[in-house]
């Protein structure tokens, strides 16, 4: 009998530890595959990071440059080298010396390609030099005896054999002969040169104290190809102390004078014949003079060197009086000793300085950075030559000795000021935050500021929650509680089919369709807002005193398909009646009353986005807080109403304390996705990098921000990074919002974990 019953039980017991060893094995497989999948995801995101982090790295990185050789200047001799400068492909070098010496050379070597002698008489003094903008090549030599000679180095690029040859030149716009600049004969102790449509405009400082501006135009015979020269000399009002320096803009319309005292003076000499002072200035300190002063590129701003090592940037500013007046717009790290030599970039708005002791300093205006120091020479640099491409420079100090250095500077328009702070930009009347990654001119100022980007992100995220939560949330309250089962089973799949449209569709219908329509009946949107929620309430009111005649036609549950009828009236009648209110209450047009009041209206605004993109957040918004409500345990349903709650109080004080994590979860996730979300902003907006939070006006968000301008951008150009830093930004915000919804959620999951 025993043997019989652990025969019978031992196969139970048997099937049973079998059962439970793979119920083991399948909670550990299950249990690894969720971990898995999570630190998966925790990879993923990771990896995001890196990969967004590798492409901004680079911006981190300040200049630097290694030394390539040192020699002695290419056709030694006693004179100074006024001009060291190297052509874009870094083959050919030039020297231009006080002789009137032009060596073309091997920078990497020193090798003399070609040489040329300016026409100077033996007898004549070269008294002082000038330059044009960098980039033009063009200089002026000025004698002691009024007379200057003006050339431009330049070189011929051709392609034999399929090798490229540069073939350099001398070009001599006013002739090889020099011009007069001073007909009194006096010496041309300071000289200031430029060239721009109106001809070539000279300014000079003679010995005997007078300012003169001298434009000479030209005129190439047809038949003959003789140029000809014509010459028009004005005398300029002298400041009171002695000149140190002189600019003309390439406009031929403004010019500034340095002093020893520490001033420059602005004059106005858009009508040369009428040109007269209009500002003056100290940007030194007291006791110091202007020992330098350049162009940055395009002429707009100056860059002022002064006797006590300072560094400054100026620009013309009109005040209240819509009068111009020189204004500072930013310092850079001083020098030690006093600025003697400033050299523009190129291309950008990057400049070299460099003071008596031999140092020179790399800057870049837009970002207020001072990129590098370097002690080149243990005596005054006379000449530094930026390659065009930024990529080299040569340096030649007074001794005579070349310095050839490779440079390394691809990102110096990033600073943590210019990406997040009010920079002040040429020609604005104040500083601001403005995003303007390119322009049709070579002179532009990149304006790469992200702030409007980001309060547009904030911005049209804030308008789509505002619109999104109330109806989600309401909804899903009203679906899961108080909605009949067979309804719930038709209205949710719907809202959740839904989440399937395409948001460019949603984006094209709110560009083309309802931003037009939303402005030509402005006052039905916000009548809407109004009326209907008082039509609702009518019938709600009217439903309960009708319903205990019609509950066994409508059973319960069933109520909410009543309103749609109502819904679709209220919106009906509103949109009717918006051309009567625009005229009754503004004028004719609700627009025109906004303008006048002092609001701007665009037609994609915010208030298009919010309705579009509320759209594309509602059904994600609604089924998670829907599922969240609906799963809230019955017994504390029944409980509260067995006890004499209402439903309404039950869900008040019960159903929605208890799903509250749930609903924040979904505000989160709602969140994240208008945050995140491109084509409707990208399509709906106007994309206008403005800061403000009218919902009368448009934004540009990052995502849409980097849909827009990733296309044509160059790679590995300072624009492509900041796209990508865009996008490390839109990554850390959503990153964040996560972060602290998580927080909240587990907060509120603990507080009501006991109901």
């Amino acid at each position: 009998m025993s043997s019989n019953m652990t025969e019978g039980i031992l196969p139970g017991v048997d099937k049973r530890r079998k059962l439970r060893q793979w119920r083991n094995v399948k909670d550990h497989f299950t249990r690894f595959s969720v971990g898995l999948g999570g630190y998966s995801v925790i990879g993923a995101l990771a990896l995001i990071f890196i990969f967004l982090f590798i492409e901004v790295a680079p911006l981190l990185r300040s200049a630097d440059i290694s030394h390539k050789v040192s020699y002695d200047v290419p056709g030694a001799g006693e004179d100074m080298t006024l001009v060291s400068a190297v052509e874009r492909h870094r083959e050919v070098g030039v020297r231009m010396s006080a002789s009137g010496r032009v060596v073309f050379f091997d920078p990497d070597s020193g090798e003399i390609k070609s040489e040329h002698f300016l026409n100077i008489d033996s007898n004549r003094t070269v008294t002082s030099f000038n330059r044009a903008e960098e980039r033009t090549g063009l200089v002026a030599y000025g004698l002691d005896n009024g007379t200057a000679i003006v050339v431009r180095h330049d070189y011929d690029i051709t392609y034999p054999d399929d090798q490229r040859l540069v073939t350099p030149k001398l070009d001599f716009s006013l002739g090889e002969e020099p011009v007069t600049v001073d007909s009194n004969g006096e010496a041309l102790e300071v000289l200031a040169i430029q060239e721009g449509s109106r001809g070539t405009a000279i300014a000079g400082y003679t010995a005997d104290g007078r300012l003169l501006l001298v434009i000479y135009s030209t005129r190439t015979n047809f038949m003959t190809g003789e140029v000809s020269v014509n010459r028009n000399a004005y005398e300029v009002e002298a400041p009171g102390a002695a000149v140190t320096g002189i600019l003309i803009d390439n406009s031929m319309q403004r010019m500034y004078v340095g002093d020893e005292e520490g001033y420059v003076h602005y004059y106005d000499i858009s009508v040369p014949s009428q040109a007269s002072l209009q500002d003056s200035t100290r940007v030194t300190t007291d006791g110091n003079y202007v020992s330098s002063m350049a162009f940055l590129l395009g002429t707009v701003s100056i860059i002022v060197g002064g006797s006590d090592g300072s560094v400054s940037q100026w620009f013309l500013v009109r005040d209240e009086e819509n009068k111009r007046n020189l204004t500072k717009i930013r310092s850079f790290e001083p020098h030690g000793a006093a600025v003697n030599l400033i050299t523009a970039e190129h291309a950008r708005k990057g400049f070299a300085t460099a003071d008596v002791d031999g140092t020179m300093k790399l800057h870049y205006a837009t970002s207020e950075r001072t990129l590098l120091t370097k002690q080149i020479s243990d005596v005054p640099l006379t000449a530094i030559g930026m390659s065009p491409r930024n990529d080299s420079f040569i340096a030649v100090d007074s001794a005579n000795q070349l310095h050839y250095y490779d440079l390394r500077n691809p990102h110096p328009q990033v600073s943590l000021r210019a990406l997040w702070g009010k920079i002040w930009y040429e020609g604005r009347g104040e500083d601001s935050y403005t995003w303007q990654s390119s322009s049709a001119t070579d002179e532009f100022e990149s304006k790469f500021s992200l702030v409007p980007m980001t309060v547009g992100t904030i911005k049209a995220a804030f308008y789509a929650m505002l619109f999104a939560v109330p109806l989600a949330i309401m909804g899903a309250i009203y679906t899961a509680y108080f909605m009949s089962p067979r309804m719930r089973a038709l209205v949710k799949p719907l809202l959740e089919i839904m989440e399937a449209l395409p948001t460019v569709i949603l984006g094209f219908l709110a560009g083309l369709w309802l931003a037009p329509f939303i402005e030509n009946n402005l006052p039905s949107v916000f009548s809407i807002l109004i009326v209907m929620p008082l039509a609702m309430l009518a019938f709600a009111f009217f439903w309960s005193w009708i319903r205990p005649r019609v509950s066994h036609i409508i059973p319960d549950g069933w109520e909410g398909a009543l309103l749609i009828p109502v819904a679709i009236a209220a919106g009906w009648a509103c949109v009717s009646i918006s051309p009567f209110i625009e005229i009754w209450f503004f004028d004719g047009s609700m627009r025109q009353w906004l303008t006048d009041t002092g609001y701007t209206y665009d037609q994609r605004n915010a208030l298009v986005v919010g309705i579009a993109m509320g759209f594309a957040v509602i059904p994600t918004i609604f089924s998670i807080a829907e599922d969240a409500i609906f799963t809230v345990p019955k017994h504390l349903t029944q409980g509260s109403l067995a006890l004499g709650a209402t439903p309404w109080q039950t869900m008040t004080k019960v159903v929605l304390l208890t799903a509250s994590p749930g609903i924040f979860s979904a505000i989160m996730i709602g969140l994240g996705r208008a945050v995140g979300e491109t084509m409707i902003v990208l399509m709906a907006t106007g994309n206008s990098p403005v800061i403000n939070f009218n919902i009368f006006e448009g934004m540009r968000t990052l995502s849409a921000n980097i849909a827009v301008e990733m296309g044509e951008t160059a790679v590995g150009s300072t624009h492509y990074r900041i796209l990508y830093l865009s996008g490390l930004v839109l990554f850390a915000l959503t990153f964040f919002v996560n972060t602290i919804a998580e927080l909240v959620r587990q907060n509120l999951r603990r507080r009501y974990a006991s109901l």
